[in-house]
């Protein structure tokens, strides 16, 4: 059975913000769409591509409003993009911004897929959206696209005209609210949802160009997409990896039994997700020497020790499996990086 595509609670969160700020009641639209307001500060609640476009459907006819997504029109919205905006800002330009916007965009919303697709003096930005088993309503287009849009002017620091916005929909009745936010002329009933930028827009240098920091941010982005992508049961066996690593190395039968899962019911389901169990117990505590080392106050035989190895000389040969180098070296090189990264 296929998953559904689901979208991330920072990006929910911005949702009702430009609702609330039109008047709309939401608590009462929550109920009625049948969604939990409180999982919104949930940082890890995923939102199905169904609910999504029930929220905006039951927001269109509450308020009348078929314009309701182009509400706030000029205010830049840099923390529905979490890691990714910031992988974004770090970069040199807003074609290297872009780019990186499409590599991590799933940390978003694996609902959404951004494409730049070349055109006479410019790049089409084309946004997809999954519709589930239900209508896309074409506010989730011009949602996208606006905070898209107010985002990259916030990066340039400066007034972003497209060349001209397309819409997959019929003209609206009342342009104005369009034309406020995007400026631009329209292609209505195109093949596509897109913004077409300039060449020379598009290679323009962010005012929040930072290299040190690009690195940083896409090392942080990679993660979180990995954590992501992680399946199921495999993320839940590292979770229970972390909780019983301090009492030494994590034993394949009691993670199982600690899961509510036989062993052989543990080794079928990682072996369906192609991975075992002493592959998670590795790459969890790679990860967690990482996260340590970059502590200047957690002392090399601290880490040891909450990572579950009885001597040092193990952990010191798994740095060099894992980073090419000693702990020593590897934990300069992870306290520079956060330095940088402050």
């Amino acid at each position: 059975m296929m998953m559904s595509a689901t979208t991330c609670s920072a990006w929910i969160r911005g949702v009702v913000n430009t609702l609330q700020a039109q008047g709309l009641d939401i608590p009462e639209l929550f109920a009625d769409a049948n969604l939990s307001l409180a999982a919104l500060e949930d940082p890890d609640k995923r939102w199905p591509t169904e609910q999504v476009n029930r929220l905006w459907t039951l927001a269109v006819e509450r308020s009348g409003n078929p314009a309701i997504a182009l509400g706030d029109p000029h205010l830049a919205r840099p923390d529905h993009y979490g890691v990714v905006g910031y992988a974004m800002m770090s970069s040199a330009d807003l074609s290297t911004g872009l780019c990186r916007l499409m590599r991590y965009l799933r940390i978003v919303s694996d609902a959404a897929m951004i494409v730049l697709i070349p055109d006479e003096g410019g790049q089409w930005v084309r946004l997809d959206l999954a519709a589930g088993d239900s209508v896309t309503p074409r506010q989730r287009y011009e949602y996208g696209l606006l905070t898209l849009l107010t985002y990259c002017r916030w990066l340039l620091g400066r007034a972003l005209k497209p060349v001209a916005a397309a819409f997959s929909f019929l003209a609206p009745s009342v342009q104005a609210p369009y034309d406020d936010a995007f400026g631009c002329p329209f292609r209505w009933n195109a093949s596509f949802n897109a913004l077409l930028l300039s060449e020379a827009d598009v290679a323009s240098r962010l005012r929040t160009a930072v290299p040190e920091l690009a690195e940083v941010h896409d090392r942080i982005a990679g993660l979180t997409l990995h954590k992501l992508e992680t399946p199921p049961t495999a993320r839940r066996v590292k979770q229970a990896i972390v909780d019983q690593l301090q009492d030494g190395t994590p034993l394949r039968e009691r993670i199982a039994a600690a899961l509510g899962m036989s062993d052989h019911t543990l080794q079928r389901r990682l072996g369906d997700e192609r991975t075992s169990f002493t592959q998670l117990v590795d790459d969890t505590r790679r990860e967690l020497a990482e996260f340590h080392l970059a502590e200047p106050k957690t002392s090399l035989s601290d880490i040891v020790y909450l990572l579950g190895y009885s001597d040092q000389s193990t952990f010191f040969r798994a740095c060099l499996r894992w980073f090419g180098d000693t702990p020593t070296a590897s934990r300069a090189r992870f306290i520079s990086l956060a330095r940088i990264g402050a």
